[in-house]
């Protein structure tokens, strides 16, 4: 016989409701990487960076030059063989693998730590906790780093069709001066932007962490990106003084780079100490493939 009642049914009176808890929401967690810095540290970075530098200079001088060299020799072999056109994605995408060439400016700033004074030798040939690690984060790095130069051929062509390059007489008028140049500054800025700023988050301190603990490489890049992300003001802020002394460089027709690549590498290492923790040095949870030990 069906019952004409449409509410639930009486509670049942032998029913021990006591034996199931209520929901309790859970306890806050700590954030352990959050290091809740104000953006000016970033400036203190910069100035441990610059004494780093003048202790000991020549080795963070020849440092310098040589990069300097390397990138002069590269943007010589992009007009030589007129393939102009990525000259300036190639200069974007130096940040891309900056951090990774700048090894050994990470052992001269870890040596004076220690009361010591590396020799260019020891900062040349540079030999990583996580080396075969560093040598797959350099392989990605290369292939994000290709991917943009990439992006900035196909936006080329999706603005101004399949056409020659007007060559770099030429480029700055053509940018500046037409609705299509205006266009493609703008669209071109806004992937840029993203490019570098999601290379930024992923390598600035997946390099000194493959030098200074045992890791895999996707698991730096992960780390160095949550680090960034939960230090988003003072990260900013390094951003901005990375982004600002590279242009100087290109403005000073890359001369600049002799002081500047020092300088960001030694302060990029005060960097990573200052945000990467101690104990999260020895501890597996933020690893993917490989135990720290």
């Amino acid at each position: 016989m069906l019952s004409d009642r449409n509410g639930p049914p009486p509670p049942d009176e032998n029913d021990d409701h006591d034996l199931i808890p209520e929901l309790v929401p859970p306890l806050p967690v700590e954030n352990q990487m959050a290091r809740n810095l104000p953006w000016r540290t970033a400036l203190g970075w910069l100035k441990q960076g610059w004494s780093d530098m003048w202790t000991n200079p020549i080795p963070s001088l020849i440092y310098g030059i040589g990069v300097f060299l390397v990138s002069v020799f590269v943007v010589w072999l992009l007009l030589r063989f007129q393939m102009d056109y990525a000259l300036f994605p190639a200069l974007a995408g130096f940040l891309v693998i900056g951090p990774l060439v700048a090894n050994g400016l990470y052992i001269k700033s870890r040596d004076l730590e220690d009361g010591k004074n590396a020799t260019l030798g020891q900062m040349l040939f540079v030999k990583p906790r996580s080396l075969v690690s560093t040598f797959f984060m350099g392989v990605i790095l290369l292939m994000l780093f290709l991917l943009w130069n990439r992006a900035a051929v196909l936006l080329w062509a999706l603005f101004f069709g399949v056409q020659p390059f007007p060559g770099m007489d030429e480029i700055v008028w053509t940018l500046f001066t037409t609705p299509t140049g205006l266009s493609l500054l703008l669209v071109g800025g806004a992937v840029g932007a993203l490019f570098a700023a999601f290379s930024f988050a992923i390598s600035v301190f997946a390099a000194p962490m493959l030098l200074e603990e045992r890791t895999d490489a996707l698991s730096a890049l992960g780390i160095s990106m949550a680090m960034v992300w939960n230090n988003r003001p003072v990260m900013i802020a390094w951003g901005a003084i990375v982004l600002a002394l590279f242009v100087f460089s290109i403005v000073t027709a890359l001369f600049g780079l002799i002081v500047v690549f020092p300088l960001l590498g030694h302060g990029t290492w005060h960097a990573y100490r200052a945000i990467r923790s101690t104990d999260a040095v020895q501890t597996e949870d933020q690893r993917m493939f490989i135990s720290p030990m």
